[in-house]
């Protein structure tokens, strides 16, 4: 195979090299139906088409070719870094401590405790990135995986007319997909590849993240299973994330550390896997009984530790006024 054909741009998986319409089916039910998603495979992924070593990697390295991705130097990584670009969750004070909004091609965690507001900036943010770019938002369409059932139209009406968008327009860019079960949670993750293409999706949420884990694989025994399910659903959302410059933004459950006998007890579900995985960490916690929440930046690849407020009103996601900061 010539350099030349190395570096074509394949915009069908039949096209890549090697591929045959049979083949091409047999991946498409394993959930790999574009060529970005195939550049993210693994070699162990293939095989289940019953792809042998050698074809599964000729085709998966045809579609890396295809979609740029090599080696560079780091001083070239500042000009790729400019792909990046940073979705409003609709408060400043918020976008501050987040760098200037939540970065695409990475994970973006929220947890906290019930009531604390990560349903809330999810569907936030569901209408944000539908903004032009110049306005915080992405101009793209949303991916929301509901998997507790949280998802109202009514809310994103809301806010969508605080906006001055026209609320059915706003609802017809976000494509909603209800998980039952932690399996099915993964299958529709590992099966977005398309939809994610032809809907211009620029934001996939997770809401919640862990909710399925947590009710199936209960004690020590199921623990590793469970993990490793984790570990492979995570890997997947980077790599759609990468692959299509969108923003993944997941919310994630609590448990109180029975070990903790001074200062914050509260964790989030998950352990190591999610931790070391999710790039940037927000916790969520109520400032008393009204509409002022606060946010603490707990991990960052390059971000300080730091603590903001704002609010959850009828409108959204709002910065808090001077006379409304006792809390």
């Amino acid at each position: 195979m010539s350099a030349e054909r190395d570096e074509r741009k394949y915009l069908r998986i039949e096209d890549l090299p090697g591929m045959g319409s049979s083949t091409a089916e047999k991946l498409r039910e394993l959930g790999f139906h574009t060529v970005e998603s195939l550049a993210m495979a693994t070699i162990r992924e293939l095989i289940q088409a019953g792809i042998g070593e050698k074809k599964a990697s000729q085709i998966i390295n045809a579609a890396r070719a295809s979609s740029s991705f090599s080696f560079i130097r780091a001083d070239e990584l500042i000009t790729k870094r400019q792909n990046i670009l940073k979705l409003t969750t609709g408060s400043k004070k918020l976008d501050d401590l987040l760098g200037g909004g939540i970065e695409t091609q990475a994970i973006t965690e929220f947890y906290g405790e019930y009531g604390s507001g990560k349903s809330q900036i999810a569907h936030q943010l569901c209408v944000n990135v539908q903004l032009p770019v110049e306005k915080g938002g992405l101009d793209g369409g949303a991916l929301y995986i509901d998997t507790e059932n949280t998802f109202r139209v009514e809310r994103i009406t809301q806010m969508a007319r605080h906006m001055s968008l026209d609320p059915q327009d706003v609802l017809k860019h976000i494509i909603l997909a209800e998980a039952y079960t932690s399996d099915h949670q993964m299958f529709l993750l590992e099966n977005s590849d398309r939809v994610i293409k032809e809907n211009d999706i620029k934001l996939i949420i997770i809401d919640s993240l862990t909710a399925h884990f947590r009710s199936e694989y209960i004690g020590r025994e199921s623990l590793a299973e469970r993990q490793q399910k984790l570990n492979q659903h995570m890997h997947k959302l980077i790599r759609l994330a990468r692959a299509f410059n969108a923003v993944a933004f997941v919310t994630n459950q609590v448990m109180a550390s029975p070990d903790v006998f001074f200062g914050d007890s509260i964790r989030p579900i998950g352990g190591h896997i999610v931790a070391h995985t999710s790039h940037t960490r927000i916790y969520l916690r109520k400032a008393g009984r009204g509409p002022i929440r606060i946010a603490r930046l707990v991990s960052s690849p390059y971000l300080p530790e730091g603590e903001c407020v704002f609010k959850i009103s009828e409108n959204g996601i709002e910065d808090v006024k001077e006379d409304e900061r006792r809390y």
